[in-house]
């Protein structure tokens, strides 16, 4: 049976297993003073504990129970006390059974020794359970609870978030101080206001979607290093990760998408040691009011505003460049196949070439009865697939002028063309190097006269994939004003292969004293080799010319000197100066170079074609001359027969004329009187 006692000044409660003797009864005394419900609970309250109860009087009778204890109250205690209960510090281990009290709305078992929940399930109208400071493991039994609004499980030894489907109408939930290492199994809880995980093990925060009513969450003294999905939750308000492993705002860049975020603390983490570290957060999150609890000045969101204007001024810029340097790859990546597809092309031209020359001008072989030929039609596809592709890339940028610094680089032979532009004075006197990629050396040589006039300070060559394959073609660089370096890329310059390409290219530009050739430098050396190996072969070509080619080689100036020694040459035979002797080597030299030029496909086409038309008019100069002088011929041999016959007439009709002299005499001065 139950027993009941009366003290002056608290509540006399009795604890007791089913139906045992008096003598196993516990007896608890409460005070009256039972803390009011909550209306509202801040973060620092959810750390603490949540009410002070020390005041408090027990009376512990031992006892040895074989199962849970059974709570009784009185029912003057059950009408004094009727929607709240609070068993905290009692060395609880367990839940004990609460009958009878289905009405309860407030639940206290703070401070005890509880390691699981249970024997509350009954209790369908709670809406507090305070379970601070126990030993529970894992969150069970509150699946009846589905009005409980409140429920503080801190420092307990909690290790995953759990079995809280059914709690759909929680708005405070506090787990701070357990062992929770992942935020998981909250999306459900859509009325959720405020929740607690400061002190756990979180290294990330991220699958919060569906908690649409938050507006507080305490992440301090966790070790976080990057935040997502905050800038999903519409109603949040505070948010406190002080004292975690964020270093970068870059780890947390999804606060900046929060439109309701009013408060922040960052303090206690690494990215707070930063000295950008309140102008980048200000800059990013304009609608603070707090950081780190301490209230923004309009001064301090002034300067965020003025340094958040610079640095997307810096991003546009930087976005700018982004492009400008994808558009370049782009237009390098499509001069380089149109250049490769032409390659191709030239290619089977000069095999189809080779084969046409080599094949013998006959109709196709015939063997047993079947006719055998060549494949024009693969060639003529292929040829036709590569024409096809060369139109395609012909409608995307082609080629690509680009200034950077003192460098001109030039890509595709259509950057050629920039030469004809109206270059800045500046600009052009700056630019020092020229390089040239993807262009046919020949197209080159005939605008090297423009790059001496528009960039008269280019000292310096670059040429990658210009199709270099002869030393012949070195010579056209001779008309330049001055080169001190050459780079000649291997890649598209089959030249550089040729062991004395180096010692030639010193030789015949030896007039501009190069200093550097692909990037080694030229010694004293190399130019006494190279006029070692060459110096022979350019006195050979100078004495095969005659005289008036090798002044049409040489400039005015030099024709003057020229023809000056070839004057003095014979005037006195064996009486030469050594001033004169050294003149004419010096000439002979520079001339014996100028005769070793290059001319380039296209221009010895036309020469071709100039030869072609003059002999064809002299051609046909020459038979007309031979027919005139063959039919002059015919006439005199024509006269030659008629000519004894034709002077017997005559005879014959002068003396009949003059027969009758009076008569002729009339006759004569008739004429002459019809002549006046």
């Amino acid at each position: 049976m139950d027993c009941q006692t009366e003290v002056n000044c608290g509540l006399h409660l009795v604890i007791q297993t089913s139906s045992l003797p008096e003598k196993n009864k516990v007896e608890f005394k409460l005070n009256k003073e039972t803390p009011s419900f909550p209306g509202r609970l801040l973060q620092h309250d959810l750390e603490r504990n949540y009410s002070s109860r020390q005041g408090d009087h027990i009376n512990l009778v031992s006892s040895s129970m074989p199962s849970f204890p059974i709570l009784q109250r009185s029912s003057e205690e059950k009408i004094l006390y009727s929607d709240r209960l609070t068993l905290e510090r009692q060395k609880l281990t367990v839940c004990p059974i609460i009958d009878g009290e289905e009405h309860l709305r407030l639940l206290n078992f703070q401070h005890n020794f509880i390691t699981r929940i249970q024997n509350i399930s009954n209790l369908q109208r709670l809406i507090f359970l305070d379970l601070y400071d126990n030993q529970i493991e894992e969150i069970s039994g509150l699946s009846t609870l589905r009005s409980l609004r409140v429920l503080l499980l801190g420092k307990n030894r909690i290790k995953k978030i759990s079995n809280l489907e059914n709690l759909k109408s929680l708005d405070v939930l506090d787990l701070h101080g357990n062992q929770i290492t992942k935020i998981e199994n909250v999306n459900h809880l859509c009325d959720l206001r405020v929740l607690n995980l400061a002190r756990n093990l979180l290294s990330h925060v991220d699958n919060l979607n569906g908690l649409d009513s938050l507006t507080e969450l305490n992440l301090r003294h966790n070790q976080i290093t990057f935040v997502r999905d905050v800038d999903n939750l519409p109603c949040l308000q505070r948010l406190f990760l002080s004292f975690n492993n964020i270093s970068s705002f870059d780890n947390v860049s999804c606060l900046a998408d929060s439109a309701s975020l009013s408060d922040i603390t960052f303090d206690g983490n690494p990215i707070a040691q930063e000295s950008w570290y309140k102008h980048t957060v200000l800059q990013n999150m304009m609608q603070l009011r707090q950081l780190d609890m301490k209230r923004i000045t309009e001064e301090e969101r002034r300067m965020a505003s003025i340094l958040a204007k610079k640095e997307e001024e810096k991003k546009r810029e930087s976005h700018k460049q982004s492009l400008l340097k994808e558009k370049k790859r782009l237009t390098i990546n499509n001069v380089a196949r149109k250049w490769d597809l032409q390659q191709r092309v030239a290619n089977i031209a000069t095999t189809q070439d080779r084969k046409d020359s080599d094949s013998p001008s006959q109709d196709p072989c015939q063997i047993d009865g079947s006719t055998i030929s060549a494949s024009p039609e693969e060639t003529g596809s292929l040829d036709a697939g590569l024409t096809s592709a060369l139109q395609g890339l012909a409608v995307i940028d082609s080629h690509l002028v680009e200034v950077d610094g003192d460098t001109l680089s030039l890509y595709g032979s259509g950057a050629l063309e920039s030469l004809d532009r109206n270059w800045s004075a500046q600009t052009a006197g700056m630019v020092t190097t020229v390089s040239f990629t993807f262009i046919e050396f020949d197209e080159i040589v005939q605008v090297l006269p423009k790059l001496k006039i528009k960039f008269p300070n280019s000292l310096h060559l670059k040429f990658k994939e210009t199709n270099l394959v002869m030393l012949q073609q070195f010579n056209a660089l001779a008309q330049l004003r001055r080169i001190d370096q050459l780079t000649i890329d291997p890649q598209g310059n089959p030249v550089v292969n040729f062991t004395l390409w180096k010692y030639y290219v010193l030789f015949r530009l030896s007039h501009f004293s190069m200093q550097k050739i692909n990037g080694t430098e030229v010694t004293q050396n190399d130019m006494i080799m190279a006029e070692r190996l060459f110096g022979i072969l350019a006195h050979v070509a100078s004495s095969e010319l005659p005289q008036y080619r090798l002044i049409s080689i040489l400039g005015d100036a030099r024709k003057k000197q020229f023809r000056y020694l070839l004057e003095t040459k014979g005037k006195k035979p064996g009486i030469v100066n050594e001033e004169n002797n050294d003149s004419k080597r010096l000439v002979g030299e520079n001339t014996n170079r100028a005769t070793l030029n290059y001319t380039t496909r296209d221009f010895y086409n036309e020469k071709l074609e100039e030869i072609k038309e003059k002999k064809k008019f002299c051609k046909m100069y020459v038979e007309d001359l031979v027919k005139e002088a063959t039919e002059i011929n015919m006439k005199n041999e024509a006269l030659q027969k008629l000519w004894p016959q034709m002077f017997i007439e005559l005879v014959r009709d002068a003396v009949i004329e003059i027969r009758n002299k009076n008569s002729y005499m009339k006759l004569c001065l008739q004429q002459i009187t019809d002549q006046k």
